[in-house]
């Protein structure tokens, strides 16, 4: 398959222009109740007929890449399709309600708010889930947060929080921000928990280890319920980032493994869009003793006046207070509500399985090392002596979109690779041979890549040290 982007250039090599540039229109602004320092005499808006303002946005997509283009194996991202159904049913009338109208009215709305929480406990194993986080690390430090109260309140002031090297960044910030000290736990030799490593480090300070099951090289964590066993007789919480939930569906679930909070990415285990960096949602679930820390304001069932049940908000005896607005981010919690509901207990059980199979399957047919396994969805490979970041933007000119490179650092020049569910065996192969091709490619050749797309290697330096924040401070000659 050959393959090359679509570049819509001017004679300049300037990209397709921004609307205001195309189709300019001034628009007089009279009267302002805004101090004169603060306003403008008028205000260019675009004004497109819609022939050209439909081009516009296709010519962007063209010269872009996402799930609708092809595979798209981003380690621990779970870049699974977005199933369009789902947009259909988020766009209905019903769903755009105003979240300042009064419970009685909105009832529709917090009976999908109290199924959804039900669902997600069902599938975590847990006893009750707040919907309010916005996103994973929001979710996060909304879950160490509860982990914290709870701890306060049995006046019990814990200092420390115990981390796996291999762990995502985010759990790093997430305990630093909540006003922990962090300690960082070295993996084994097999790439998961060293259990002596443990024991040494949990004390009568822990308040919590922080653990993705798998963990980020795919790995099962298979003394689990021993690792349990030790935070819990030291007095300490056991957290479960939901970033590779979509291995377990159907299958396992961290409450039953001995978790006690966890936080759910709906925008990758329930297909919800990571565009643009969001809109995202992680909910987070909790046992039985933690309900009471939940935020507030939560949704739950009470019996109405005509004997039927209807919903209501309430706040938990100990909540930690509010940590987003009204419903959650809630357009993404209903397509979350409507992938869970079509799929089913069978449905998600088959996607983790596939996923499953579909990392395992992709492991055996690429040329470079991989050093552990069996993996559940997915696996970290070696570069070896290429540098991974070239072997990123070598996969580019194949019409694939890399894994995650170099990280996590356990593994040299790591290549974090999740397909996911949704490809096929024909995807797989392509994403095979992307692989294949690159590993023979001379250094000069990858240190040029990519040159079949629209934009070719980027200054990462200069964009991090100088970024052009805004559109306008860009000069139009440029």
């Amino acid at each position: 398959m050959r393959y090359k982007q679509a570049s819509w250039t001017d004679d300049g090599d300037r990209y397709e222009p921004l609307l205001s540039e195309k189709a300019p229109k001034t628009v007089d602004i009279e009267d302002s109740p805004l101090p004169e320092e603060l306003t403008r005499d008028s205000l260019e808006l675009p004004a497109p007929a819609e022939p050209e303002l439909a081009r516009h946005y296709t010519r962007l997509s063209q010269m872009n890449y996402g799930v609708e283009s092809g595979p798209f194996p981003l380690g621990s991202c779970t870049m699974k399709y977005n199933p369009s159904f789902t947009e259909d049913i988020a766009a209905l009338p019903s769903a755009a309600v105003h979240p300042a109208r009064p419970d009685s009215t909105v009832q529709g709305t917090l009976a999908l708010s109290y199924r959804l929480q039900d669902y997600l406990a069902r599938i975590g194993g847990m006893d009750a889930v707040t919907l309010q986080p916005p996103a994973g690390a929001a979710g996060e430090f909304t879950g160490i947060g509860i982990a914290k109260a709870h701890h306060q309140h049995n006046d019990d002031d814990r200092s420390e929080v115990v981390i796996p090297d291999s762990a995502h960044g985010t759990n790093f910030a997430t305990a630093a921000m909540a006003g922990y000290d962090v300690v960082e736990l070295p993996s084994g030799d097999d790439g998961r928990v060293d259990i002596d490593a443990l024991e040494a480090a949990v004390s009568e300070e822990t308040a919590a280890l922080m653990l993705t099951n798998p963990n980020t090289l795919g790995l099962f964590e298979r003394d689990i319920e021993r690792i349990a066993d030790i935070v819990h007789d030291a007095g300490g919480l056991l957290y479960y980032d939901g970033a590779n939930l979509n291995a377990l569906l159907g299958r396992a679930r961290p409450g039953d493994m001995g978790f006690d909070v966890m936080h759910y990415n709906v925008h990758k285990t329930f297909a919800t869009p990571h565009g643009g960096g969001g809109p995202g949602a992680g909910p987070v679930g909790v046992t039985e003793k933690l309900a009471p820390f939940l935020p507030a304001p939560h949704v739950r069932e009470r019996e109405g006046d005509d004997g039927r049940g209807d919903y209501e908000y309430y706040r938990p005896d100990h909540s930690i207070g509010k940590v987003h607005g009204y419903y959650g981010n809630w357009p993404v919690l209903v397509k979350a509500f409507a992938y869970i509901t079509r799929l089913g207990d069978s449905g998600l059980a088959d996607a983790s399985a596939k996923a499953v199979l579909n990392a395992n399957y992709l492991a055996e047919r690429i040329p470079y090392e991989v050093p552990f396994g069996p993996f559940h969805h997915e696996f970290v490979a070696s570069a070896g002596e290429q540098d991974a970041a070239d072997v990123a933007k070598g996969m580019l000119d194949h019409g694939v979109h890399p894994p995650t490179t170099k990280w996590p650092e356990t593994v040299a020049e790591a290549l974090m690779t999740e397909p996911t569910e949704g490809e096929s065996r024909r995807s797989l192969d392509q994403l095979a041979a992307a692989f294949g091709a690159v590993h023979g490619e001379d250094d000069g050749t990858l240190a040029a890549a990519p040159t079949r797309t629209a934009a070719g290697r980027i200054d990462q330096v200069s964009a991090a040290r100088t970024p052009q924040l805004s559109w306008q401070a860009l000069d139009s000659d440029d």
